[in-house]
């Protein structure tokens, strides 16, 4: 089997990978700052999976581009790579509108109130972000046709997307009810 593989293409998901360790560095910053302010960690069982999927959503684009001789077609290529754009601007907004309370895990700080600023003021979109690793994750390999790769990701995400949602909202509507850390429920 013959390699084949646009040089911009592997630049382009190097990029993205970069992008994702830059995402771990805030995670981590925003994780020591909900945990001074009394923030609770939830859904631990899942967050290994996810890891697993957004490596292997990368590693997939790499691969089947480059061994299956995915061709660049421009008139998918380009529009793909529109919205892989997108959807970085959107995640970094979601990122930016969050601020401290942002991660890659659930964690919910007590007695904040809902954010309700940028991408999270559209009552209708109750999670942008997951919006756009669902483009991201559908639109990167189709950049370079690794449709396979396109398919297995928003089907797996799709199932994954299921479970986050489910515990990030009974962590957060369970926190609503919660006093702040420091208060006695009266």
């Amino acid at each position: 089997m013959t390699w084949h593989l646009s040089s911009w293409y592997l630049l382009l998901v190097l990029l993205v990978g970069a992008e994702r360790l830059a995402e771990l560095v805030v995670a981590r910053r925003n994780a020591r700052w909900s945990a001074a302010r009394g923030g609770v960690v939830s859904g631990q069982g899942h967050y290994p999976w996810m890891v697993a999927l957004h490596t292997g959503l990368l590693a997939g684009c790499l691969l089947e581009a480059g061994l299956a001789g995915r061709p660049f077609v421009p008139a998918l290529g380009w529009p793909m790579l529109v919205l892989v754009v997108a959807a970085q601007g959107l995640r970094w907004w979601c990122i930016a509108a969050l601020g401290h309370r942002w991660n890659t895990q659930v964690i919910v700080v007590p007695g904040l109130p809902p954010v309700t600023r940028g991408p999270y003021r559209l009552h209708w979109l109750r999670h942008p972000n997951y919006v756009a690793v669902a483009v991201e994750g559908a639109a990167l390999p189709l950049v370079h046709g690794a449709w396979i790769t396109a398919v297995t990701f928003t089907v797996l995400n799709a199932a994954l997307m299921v479970v986050r949602i489910r515990c990030e909202e009974t962590a957060l509507a369970s926190l609503a009810t919660a006093p702040p850390p420091g208060r006695v429920a009266t």
